[in-house]
C-alpha cells in the first residue's frame, strides 16, 4: 500500500463488526453494549483472523474514556445526589469495601500478591452507569423512586473510582511491595511525598476548575452559542471536553478521566448544558462503542474454557455477592422490598469503571493479563444477564412475600414514617386530598393546595422527602402507594380526592383499585406523559388525565390571548 492506512482499517472494522454484532445482540434482547465487546474479541490478537492495531485502538478508547466520564460530568447532579444521600453515600461505601474484600478474598485464594488482589476487588465493585441507564430506560423506571436511589448509589461509586483512578499510580509501589515488606514500603517517606505532592496537584486542579473553569466554560459555551453556528457549538463542546482532559493530565498529571468528568460538570452549569450533551452524544456515543470494542481486544477467550471455576466465582461475586449486600443494606435502611431488589439488580454488572481500572492495573504491574482478562469475561456474561435480572424482580417479589414471614414482616414492619403521627387532627382527615408523589410536579400540586388551604396527605417512596415534608408539618406517609397498608394510613377510605403526580402507568392501576375499594365515590386525578397513554388511562380508570404538553400549550395560549386583549399604551405626542 502507499501509505499506511491501520487507524482507518482499525475503525473500520471496529465500527462493521460492532454494528453487525450489536445488532445481533439487540434481536437476542442483550443490551447492544455485549455485541461491542464481542466484535472487539473477533479482532482482537486471541482470535484468527483479521487483528486491529491495539496501539491505534488503545489511543481511540481513551478518546472514548475521555467523552464517557465527559457525559457522566454533564448528567451528574448534586441535587439529584443530595436528595437519595443518606442511602446512597453510606450504601456505596458499604458495597463497595464489601465487594472489594470478597474479590481480593479470592484472589488471594487463588494465590495472587495482596495489592493485585486488591486493585481486582475493585474492579468488581464497582457497576456501568452506562448498562444502568439503559436498563431503567427500557423499563420506564429512569424517573421513579427506585430509579433515583440506584442512580445516586452509582454516581456515588463512580466519585469513588475516580478517587482511586487518581491515587492507585502513586500508590503503585507500596500495593506492589504489599506482599513483601509493606511495613518498610510504607514507612519510606518518598512514597508519602509522592502520595501528599498528587492530593496536592489534584486539589490544585479540582480549585482550577471550580474558580476560573466554572466561569469560563459556560461563557464559552454562551459565546459559541450566539454566533448560531451548530458547528462550532459542537466542536467548543467536544474541544472543552478533550482539551480539559488533555490539559489536565500535562499540568496536574491527573487521568484524562478526571479532567473530562470535571470539564462536563463545569458546562453543566451553563443554560446550554442540555444542548451541549445533545450535540456532542453522536460523537460521544461513536467513541464509546470503540471504547468497548479496544477492550473487547484485549480479553482473551481462553479464559472461559480454561479457567471455568475461577470465573463462575467472579460472575458470582458480581451477581450474587454485590447483589446480596445491596438488598441487606437498602432494608437495613427501612426501604420496601421492591426498592431493594431494584438497586440489588442494578449493581449485578461491572463495566466501564471496571476496564478502566484494569487496564491501569495491568499497566502499573499490578495486575496480571489472566485477572484482566477474567474481568472482562464477567463483565461480559453479567451485563448479558443484567436485563433478565431487572425482568426478575416483581415476580421474584412477589414469589418472596408469598413464601417468607420475614419477608411480609419487614413489609409491614412498625416504621414512624409509614403511618400519620397520632396527633393528626381527625377533621383534617375527612375530605382531605392524598397525593402520590412528591416530585417536581407534586411539589407544585402541594403548593397550591397549601395556598388555597385544603388538606393533604402525601404518600412518597423516598424517606428524606418524608422525614422532610414532617418537619415542615405537612403530613406524609412513607411507602410504595400501590400497596394497601401506604394508601390506609393516608386514610384513603375518607379522603374526597385521589391525585397521582408520578409518571409511572403501571403502578396507577393497582393504587386506582385499591382506592375505589375503600372509597367507591373518590374521584381520581393521573398525570400522562403523551396523549395515547392518556386516552388508555382515561377509559381504563375513569380518571380525569392532565397530559404535560396539552397544559403547556394552555398556559401559553393564555398568555398570548391576555396580552393581545390588553390595549397597547398610548405614545404621548411630544410637544
Amino acid at each position: 500500500m502507499p501509505h499506511d492506512i491501520s487507524l482507518i482499517a482499525t475503525i473500520a472494522s471496529g465500527f462493521g463488526l460492532a454494528l453487525v454484532c450489536g445488532f445481533i445482540a439487540t434481536k437476542l434482547r442483550l443490551p447492544p453494549l455485549v455485541g461491542y465487546l464481542i466484535a472487539g474479541v473477533m479482532i482482537g490478537p486471541a482470535t484468527p483472523g483479521y487483528v486491529g492495531d491495539i496501539g491505534l485502538a488503545t489511543q481511540l478508547a481513551e478518546i472514548g474514556v475521555m467523552l464517557l466520564m465527559f457525559g457522566v460530568g454533564l448528567h451528574f447532579s448534586l441535587d439529584d445526589l443530595m436528595a437519595v444521600k443518606r442511602i446512597a453515600l453510606p450504601g456505596a461505601i458499604v458495597q463497595i469495601v464489601a465487594a472489594t474484600a470478597m474479590g481480593a478474598a479470592i484472589a488471594h485464594y487463588w494465590g495472587w500478591p495482596p495489592g493485585a488482589a486488591l486493585v481486582f476487588g475493585l474492579c468488581l465493585s464497582v457497576a456501568s452507569t452506562v448498562v444502568l441507564l439503559r436498563a431503567l430506560e427500557a423499563k420506564g423506571l429512569l424517573k421513579s423512586v427506585n430509579g433515583q436511589i440506584a442512580i445516586g448509589w452509582l454516581v456515588v461509586e463512580d466519585l469513588v473510582m475516580v478517587l482511586v483512578l487518581v491515587l492507585l499510580p502513586s500508590l503503585a509501589t507500596l500495593l506492589q511491595s504489599m506482599g513483601d515488606d509493606a511495613v518498610t514500603a510504607s514507612a519510606d517517606p518518598a512514597i508519602w511525598r509522592t502520595i501528599g505532592f498528587t492530593l496536592l496537584k489534584v486539589s490544585a486542579f479540582i480549585a482550577l476548575m471550580l474558580v476560573v473553569g466554572k466561569r469560563l466554560l459556560p461563557k464559552m459555551l454562551w459565546w459559541v452559542a450566539s454566533t448560531g453556528s451548530r458547528e462550532l457549538f459542537t466542536l467548543s463542546v467536544i474541544a472543552a471536553a478533550v482539551g480539559v482532559a488533555f490539559g489536565a493530565a500535562k499540568l496536574f498529571d491527573v487521568s484524562f478521566a478526571l479532567g473530562a468528568f470535571f470539564a462536563g460538570m463545569m458546562l453543566r452549569e451553563s443554560e446550554f448544558s442540555h444542548r451541549a450533551a445533545d450535540e456532542s452524544m453522536p460523537l460521544r456515543d461513536a467513541f464509546a462503542v470503540l471504547f468497548f470494542v479496544s477492550v473487547g481486544m484485549l480479553l482473551d477467550p481462553q479464559i472461559i474454557w480454561q479457567q471455568p471455576l475461577k470465573l463462575f466465582l467472579v460472575v458470582m461475586v458480581v451477581m450474587l455477592g454485590k447483589t446480596v449486600v445491596a438488598i441487606a443494606i437498602v432494608l437495613a435502611f427501612r426501604y420496601p422490598l421492591n426498592t431493594a431488589l431494584t438497586v440489588g439488580a442494578s449493581l449485578a454488572q461491572i463495566g466501564e469503571f471496571s476496564f478502566i481500572l484494569a487496564g491501569l492495573g495491568v499497566s502499573l504491574g499490578l495486575m496480571s493479563t489472566e485477572l484482566q482478562s477474567l474481568v472482562l469475561a464477567a463483565a461480559i456474561i453479567s451485563i448479558a444477564l443484567n436485563a433478565a435480572l431487572f425482568a426478575l424482580i416483581e415476580p421474584l417479589r412477589q414469589w418472596i412475600l408469598a413464601r417468607s414471614d420475614f419477608a411480609r414482616r419487614l413489609e409491614l414492619r412498625d416504621d414512624p414514617l409509614a403511618q400519620l403521627p397520632m396527633s393528626t387532627d381527625e377533621k383534617f382527615l375527612s375530605g382531605q386530598v392524598v397525593l402520590v408523589g412528591y416530585g417536581r410536579v407534586g411539589r407544585k400540586i402541594a403548593e397550591t393546595l397549601t395556598a388555597d388551604n385544603l388538606p393533604f396527605v402525601v404518600a412518597e417512596q423516598n424517606r428524606e422527602r418524608v422525614e422532610a415534608l414532617r418537619e415542615q408539618g405537612v403530613k406524609a406517609v412513607f411507602g410504595d402507594a400501590s400497596s394497601p397498608e401506604v394508601l390506609i394510613q393516608a386514610h384513603i377510605a375518607k379522603a374526597s380526592m385521589l391525585v397521582i403526580a408520578i409518571p409511572d402507568s403501571v403502578d396507577m392501576h393497582r393504587m386506582v383499585e385499591i382506592a375505589r375499594t375503600l372509597n367507591p365515590d373518590i374521584r381520581v386525578v393521573i398525570r400522562s406523559p403523551n396523549e395515547e397513554e392518556a386516552t388508555q388511562l382515561s377509559s381504563a380508570l375513569r380518571a380525569t388525565v392532565f397530559v404535560g404538553e396539552h397544559e403547556l400549550a394552555k398556559g401559553i395560549s393564555h398568555h398570548i390571548q391576555a396580552t393581545l386583549r390588553t390595549p397597547l399604551p398610548v405614545a404621548t405626542p411630544r410637544t
